[in-house]
């Protein structure tokens, strides 16, 4: 009988030690969950140091009092201006390079610095992204009749909230998620994740209501997330809707094998 007890005993501390280990884990994971979702870096520099001539600076006061850095250029005669939202890691001065084959293309740009990032005050969450990017857009409109939507990764989720919300020509998602909150479920099956994640974008829910053509571009060795995603996203969207995927590609590479050719004769091919 005293063995028994004795492994009572010991089954319930082991318990008790994992649920207190267990709570510890999740607790931390919640607490810190946007610091793993949001990672400004770096610090923001002229756009004319990235050799981007023709981009002005300008500032977007939201209504809550944060103040956003943008870059803007305008549009060559006759060319739609591309609303682009960049991905969760740097800052938008780290993306010159792809604003300039934008620009060398004659289109218009906004490119706005997510709340918290270098350049905005305030602090990242879902709701303000969507918010300032509601307020990009609707500055923007008055400059360019034709805006496209543009999101890359994390920025897919606040392009296809924005294109929910307001009428462009085009939705344009670069190695897009169906929903955040998948991936975080994915990566942490031991989690009541829907009940803890603050900033789920679920962009499935969303992109029933874009009304927009919608072109998606992702790579098949993307790690960090999976082309399932995009097609996922893809089967709750509305046509007209087109998926290029690009063979090999990986997350971070697709402007290397071809997003911006594939990009640049969809837009083109909008009519006027």
């Amino acid at each position: 009988m005293s063995r028994i007890r004795q492994f009572g005993h010991g089954l319930k501390f082991i318990l008790v030690v994992g649920a207190i280990a267990y709570l510890a884990a999740a607790g931390y994971l919640y607490a810190a969950q946007r610091s793993f979702v949001f990672r400004p870096d770096g610090h923001l520099v002229l756009p004319e140091e990235k050799g981007l001539s023709g981009v002005e600076i300008i500032r977007l006061d939201a209504t809550d009092g944060v103040s956003l850095t943008a870059w803007y250029a305008k549009a060559d005669e006759g060319k739609p201006a591309f609303l682009y939202f960049m991905g969760n890691s740097g800052n938008i001065s780290s993306r010159s390079e792809r604003f300039a084959r934008i620009l060398d293309a004659g289109f218009g740009l906004l490119v706005p610095a997510y709340r918290g990032y270098p350049g905005s005050s305030g602090s990242p969450s879902e709701a303000g992204f969507v918010s300032d990017g509601l307020l990009a857009f609707d500055w923007l409109k008055q400059k360019s009749d034709r805006i496209v939507v543009y999101g890359e990764s994390l920025g897919s989720g606040v392009a296809t909230a924005v294109a929910a919300e307001r009428d462009g020509i085009a939705l344009v998602l670069e190695a897009p998620y169906s929903a955040a909150l998948d991936l975080a479920a994915d990566q942490y099956p031991w989690l009541p994740v829907s009940l803890l994640m603050k900033d789920q974008f679920l962009s499935r829910d969303r992109i029933g209501l874009v009304s927009e053509p919608l072109l998606i571009v992702h790579g098949t060795n993307d790690a960090t997330i999976p082309i399932a995603q995009a097609w996922d996203l893809l089967s709750h969207a509305n046509e007209p809707k087109r998926m290029h995927v690009i063979e090999g590609a990986g997350h971070g590479g697709l402007w290397n094998e071809g997003l911006w050719e594939a990009v640049q004769a969809f837009v083109d091919g909008m009519p006027t």
